[in-house]
């Protein structure tokens, strides 16, 4: 890579010969190192019928390995004094954990026999305890909890059932209770490849020392045929205003609109990310001023995306009632004020907020090691550029007005739009 520009982060990067990316970012102000890998599978290389394998993963990678009894992975790590962790999302799974430079080699060894061994723990006993765990949780997070399942009422209203996002990263019950060992030794043999990855080293190492240190413990793991992609093919907007609504224990009505949007790594999907800051990023928003503070329709309301690569992205935008206003009255105020900013535009002085709140997030996301190397490992997983981390400020900094406002009006019209309603069931009223 090139010399970084002054006040840029360092970024040197190599191959193993297994295909393995390895990038290292050198940072020595304290004695400690952030260890990152980005698997490029998520939910959206799943297959029909054996949906939430990519998240069923993520617990299954801390249950042993050849060399590794069921729960030492984390528990010898978190004895070395790391942080560890992992989240599994539609474009990709990745695995992180931040520790003193000490255990460094520690952290690279357990990842690498994971990585090289998993199989070998993974028996059916595994399998069933960690399904059972997936589907607690599944309970717990989804199914028992006030609008728990909006994501996945969303998915399905945006993108076609049979569309690498038309489904949610937890997954089907009925699949994951239809897993063979076969079916789960043959996804980790098909995605959990040194060639299907990048790990990223940030911290208290020494480029030269973390390239010696990858390939001293990732080297000898064989690459393997490269991992089938998914159509990325962007959708057309969504037509016909699909529509859902739900009567549920809810503590008040609420309305979403959701959206299809241009996919990550494009000018333009900033510029409709930046147009959903100004519609609802914050309590200073068009959404939160204009539906909670003024017009008192509603007691919250938000926009954001959830930019995603496979083509299309996500957008979309919530308003919770206020007792006695109806959703269809929150749907009239959402769609006024969506109509008002593809009109207009956004003033000058909330793009330079919007600006301004995205400035604070990623630089906010730089300032601590281990998440400084998840952005470098997403962007060079999701976009082949981790040089992306010195530079993602100023693209969106330079994204202006007119931009903001096409982007709202050709992306976010409400014309073009699913709609999900909850109404309080009688009996939690």
């Amino acid at each position: 890579m090139e010399e970084p520009s002054a006040g840029a982060y360092p970024l040197h990067e190599r191959t193993l010969d297994n295909g393995l990316r390895v990038i290292v970012s050198p940072d020595h102000h304290a004695p400690a190192v952030a260890v990152n890998l980005w698997y490029d599978v998520g939910s959206r290389h799943e297959q029909p019928g054996r949906t939430g394998f990519a998240h069923l993963f993520e617990h299954l990678m801390f249950q042993g390995s050849a060399n590794v009894a069921a729960g030492q992975h984390i528990a010898l790590l978190q004895a070395a004094g790391a942080s560890v962790n992992a989240t599994t999302w539609f474009d990709r799974t990745n695995y992180f954990e931040a520790l003193p430079t000490g255990g460094l080699e520690l952290a690279l060894w357990l990842e690498a026999d994971r990585l090289a061994s998993l199989p070998v723990a993974v028996g059916q006993q595994n399998l069933d305890n960690q399904r059972e765990v997936v589907k607690e949780e599944k309970r717990q997070r989804y199914d028992n909890v006030p609008y728990g399942d909006v994501m996945e009422r969303l998915v399905e209203l945006t993108f076609p059932a049979d569309h690498p996002y038309g489904h949610t990263t937890i997954g089907s019950m009925a699949d994951l209770d239809a897993a063979t060992l076969d079916d789960v030794h043959a996804f980790f043999r098909t995605f959990y490849l040194p060639n299907n990855a990048v790990l990223s080293l940030v911290g208290d190492v020494e480029p030269e020392q973390g390239f010696a240190l990858a390939d001293r413990y990732f080297g000898q793991i064989p690459a393997g045929p490269a991992a089938p992609r998914p159509v990325a093919t962007p959708l057309p907007a969504i037509d016909g205003l699909p529509r859902a609504e739900v009567s549920a224990a809810v503590p008040a009505d609420a309305a979403y609109f959701s959206w299809r949007l241009p996919a990550l790594g494009t000018r333009e999907q900033d510029a409709v990310d930046l147009a959903l800051s100004v519609l609802g990023g914050s309590q200073t928003s068009r959404l939160h001023r204009e539906l909670v503070r003024r017009s008192e329709v509603a007691t919250d309301a938000s926009a954001s995306a959830l930019p995603l690569i496979g083509g299309t992205s996500f957008g979309f935008a919530s308003v919770r009632c206020r007792e006695g206003t109806s959703p269809e009255r929150a749907e009239q105020a959402l769609v006024a004020e969506l109509t008002r900013l593809a009109e207009d535009g956004p003033s000058e002085e909330e793009l330079q907020r919007a600006r301004a709140q995205f400035e604070r997030a990623w630089l906010q996301s730089l300032s601590r090691l281990e998440t400084r190397a998840d952005q470098i490992s997403g962007s060079a997983t999701l976009l082949d550029d981790p040089g992306r981390v010195n530079t993602r400020v100023g693209e969106v900094l330079s994204v202006g007005a007119d931009e903001v406002r096409r982007a709202a009006r050709t992306h976010l019209d409400p014309e073009h739009r699913a709609t999900l309603i909850y109404r309080r069931s009688e009996e939690s009223r």
